[in-house]
């Protein structure tokens, strides 16, 4: 199946607050509205309205100040629609006008003859820039859709992975009693931000807060336990791969050897927990959590374990404590 297009009726239609908010209206040519955004990128056309077009990007959203809004007052005033019409004929997403700028008349009415939409925002076109690179970055970001339960443990990202009915969603629920959050369940869609930041999401916003919990049906988690229970999307940096107990298997015991799952070129530290009856998985996801953390910050446990024991070895301490004559124990 084709991969869905962005358009610039789902750039209006994105659901942004505080400072990623682009404060965008429809002012002109929604007739427009369906066409395709294909490069995250924007461009200001001030040299194209003056007649120079052999480097001009036609498709980039254009981007129109203070600059450009009081060249076009100008061929107003001069009554020069020739070089609007040659603009509009190069096929462009949208033109975007900052700081509440209107446009002219002549320029609303040929922007409706060839269908191209005219947006509207109150930002500076500076901010206005960086908030719309952002989100491209984020829109046409590579992504991956895998399935598994995405949970945010004191901050650490983590995505709990294994077959069905290994118990992702029950150890996902304890952890939620627990006072951790909730980022989604089942269907989990990863994109990969600026090269080498995985953010995890669900890949239906209607249903990512939900969980489905065998002999209890689908639950709500912001209904249940509050709206802190839970956040809209957060970076994936540990997956917990949870599978049945297998005897004849080796598992880590130490630590000292860190695994790594790549996704979208970025590697992700995994740890394998065994599931059997008596172990208590969200405590143990807890500590995984914190050693992350504390990993993340420089200090590795089982590194300075290790090297402890062999400083113990070199000493001579070892031999001592097997060959001595102190008995006392």
């Amino acid at each position: 199946m084709a991969e869905k297009k962005f358009t610039v009726l789902d750039l209006l239609d994105l659901e942004l607050s505080g400072h990623d908010a682009l404060n965008l209206k429809c002012i002109a040519g929604r007739r427009g509205l369906p066409r395709a955004i294909t490069v995250p990128e924007i461009n200001r056309p001030g040299l194209a309205l003056s007649g120079f077009y052999e480097v001009f990007s036609s498709n980039r959203v254009q981007l129109l100040g203070r600059g450009e809004n009081a060249y076009l007052q100008k061929l107003h005033k001069e009554k020069k629609s020739d070089s609007l019409r040659t603009f509009f004929q190069q096929e462009m997403p949208c033109c975007v006008f900052t700081y509440n700028l209107e446009p002219t008349e002549e320029f609303r009415q040929i922007a409706e003859e060839n269908c191209c939409p005219l947006l509207q925002t109150d930002l500076t076109s500076n901010e206005f820039s960086k908030r719309i690179i952002r989100v491209f970055s984020n829109q046409f970001a590579p992504h991956q859709t895998l399935h598994g339960v995405l949970v945010e443990v004191y901050g650490i990202g983590i995505l709990l992975n294994g077959h069905s009915g290994v118990g992702k969603s029950e150890t996902a629920l304890e952890l939620v009693e627990r006072g951790h959050r909730l980022v989604a369940d089942d269907i989990i869609e990863v994109r990969c931000v600026n090269g080498n930041t995985l953010l995890g999401r669900g890949a239906n916003t209607m249903i990512s807060h939900h969980m489905e919990i065998r002999g209890l049906g689908i639950i709500n988690i912001s209904q249940l336990y509050g709206v802190g229970a839970i956040r809209d999307q957060k970076e994936v940096q540990l997956i917990v791969q949870l599978e049945d107990w297998d005897s004849g298997k080796a598992y880590d015991r130490l630590g000292t050897e860190q695994k790594y799952m790549e996704l979208l070129g970025v590697k992700v530290p995994v740890i394998e927990i065994p599931v059997r009856p008596g172990r208590n998985l969200p405590i143990i996801i807890e500590a995984a959590a914190m050693n992350e953390r504390l990993k993340n910050m420089g200090y590795n446990s089982a590194k300075e374990f290790n090297q402890n024991v062999l400083k113990w070895i070199e000493t001579g301490d070892a031999v001592s404590s097997y060959t001595g004559n102190d008995d006392s124990y």
